[in-house]
């Protein structure tokens, strides 16, 4: 696997895990944008793996979400 491809991989699991945790509060990508001050579409980016996410910005939606950061990355890599 090229590391662009493997870069992208881990980037789609983390935001396939913020998204399962915003969905499973019932929360929408607008609100916790709003809650977590950014913008949809970036929040929208993250969640597709499209945005390489700052780590004070996953700080920032890990606070909104209740839960740490470790949430998000628990089993990445494989």
């Amino acid at each position: 696997m090229k590391k662009k491809e493997e870069k992208n991989k881990y980037l789609i699991e983390l935001g396939k895990k913020i998204r399962e945790i915003r969905t499973s509060k019932g929360l929408t990508q607008e609100i916790l944008a709003d809650m977590a001050e950014m913008d949809t579409a970036y929040l929208s980016g993250v969640e597709r793996g499209e945005s390489n996410i700052t780590f004070l910005t996953l700080i920032k939606i890990a606070k909104q979400l209740g839960c740490d950061i470790a949430t998000f990355s628990k089993n990445i890599p494989k």
